[in-house]
């Protein structure tokens, strides 16, 4: 590429540290050029990574896109003010790399995915691990019937988070603040790549790929949203699909997503990019991939055309997901004795949530399907058509 990209980022700090960090590698290359920070604080001297020189810095998104001359916006704000920047930046002729959830809401995705579209700009949503090559390649295996017939995918995510984990910001665990959206739960937010690459991985990225979601929702934490949580999506052509996620488990472990075949099964770590196949009359069979970034694949795609790995359109199933849960009754607070505090770690962990975890994405079932002692079942109508 002949001149470095100049691009703005929003949200500096927390996630925001490895963007900084992202835009350094590829300004290193001569891709992009950091050309301002939008904080309401300005980041120190000692928080702009060496070799970023000192980017112009506004807490005003519209007139720093303007005074610098961004040709591509980096949004990695708190989930309920990504629509409004978005369009911001869209209304400015502003390419847009914005981070997962793209939105709080159904309706406010489509209203940020319309304006978007009218805008004639780009949006990359930021689910990284869609930018793996293992993706492409697990959906060739399932596609070349190495497994035989597919009957479900299930994704697991047992991880953990710390009390001070919600105390970070204003928003952090809440399903709504003064009256706006957030809906900041585990499988909407930590643990969102589960869902969305499942849902990636069973070929149903689109809105009419979902005929009904099924969730179980709860807490240990002192929070409004879901830190244990599991949803179903049983897609249009009755694939049923099973993410069970908890941020409290016992022992944390990487997250992964197993496809389920007639014949074998295929696990993606997708934090890993590493795939294990296993199927009958075979030993396991383990591949490493590459992944591709996702701003250089923006940039790429600005410049050449290179086909663009995550434009909205790819999360519109995801986003009934996490319209489902936001129309959910509120979780379940999880009685005092199903959890305990580790007070050196300063987090609370369910026990037992580890194996109920892995069961449901092998088995495909709900917790309570599973016989958790404090689990529960909330029936829910198929989603509303778009």
């Amino acid at each position: 590429m002949s001149t470095a990209v100049p691009i703005v980022l929003a949200g500096a700090r927390g996630h925001g540290r490895w963007h900084l960090d992202n835009i350094r590698r590829l300004q290193d290359k001569g891709i992009v050029r950091l050309a301002g920070v939008c904080e309401l604080t300005p980041l120190t001297p000692a928080e702009i990574p060496e070799g970023l020189g000192t980017p112009e810095q506004s807490a005003d998104f519209g007139a720093l896109l303007d005074s610098t001359g961004a040709r591509i916006a980096v949004i990695c704000t708190p989930i309920p003010t990504h629509a409004d920047l978005a369009l911001t930046a869209a209304r400015k002729g502003v390419h847009l790399l914005l981070e997962k959830p793209p939105a709080p809401s159904y309706a406010e995705f489509c209203r940020m995915a319309d304006g978007i579209a009218e805008a004639g700009v780009v949006c990359q949503v930021g689910f990284q691990s869609l930018g793996s090559h293992a993706v492409p390649a697990v959906r060739a295996l399932i596609r070349d019937g190495v497994i035989g017939e597919i009957a479900g995918v299930g994704g697991a995510g047992a991880w953990a988070r710390a009390e001070s984990y919600y105390r970070r910001a204003p928003w952090a665990g809440r399903r709504r603040l003064n009256g706006v959206d957030v809906v900041d739960g585990a499988l909407t937010n930590p643990l969102a790549h589960a869902v969305a690459t499942a849902l990636a991985l069973a070929g149903a990225t689109r809105a009419e790929d979902v005929a009904g979601i099924e969730t179980e929702l709860a807490h240990a934490n002192d929070i409004e949203c879901d830190d244990t949580s599991c949803v179903r999506v049983t897609t249009a052509d009755g694939l049923q699909i099973v993410v069970a996620a908890t941020l409290c488990a016992e022992d944390p472990d990487d997250p992964y997503v197993v496809v389920h075949g007639s014949r074998g099964r295929i696990t993606y770590w997708y934090k890993q990019d590493r795939v294990l196949l296993q199927r009958a009359g075979h030993g396991p069979e383990e591949f490493e991939h590459g992944r591709t970034d996702l701003l250089e694949n923006l940039v790429e795609h600005l410049a050449d055309g290179t086909e663009l790995l995550v434009p909205p359109a790819v999360t519109e199933s995801f986003m009934r997901v996490v319209e489902a849960i936001r129309v959910a009754p509120d979780p379940v607070r999880l009685p005092d004795d199903a959890w305990r505090l580790l007070p050196d770690e300063d987090r609370r962990v369910v026990p037992g949530v580890d194996g109920l975890v892995a069961a449901a994405a092998d088995t495909l079932a709900l917790y309570s399907e599973l016989g958790a002692p404090w689990a529960f079942t909330t029936a829910h109508p198929k989603e509303v058509s778009p």
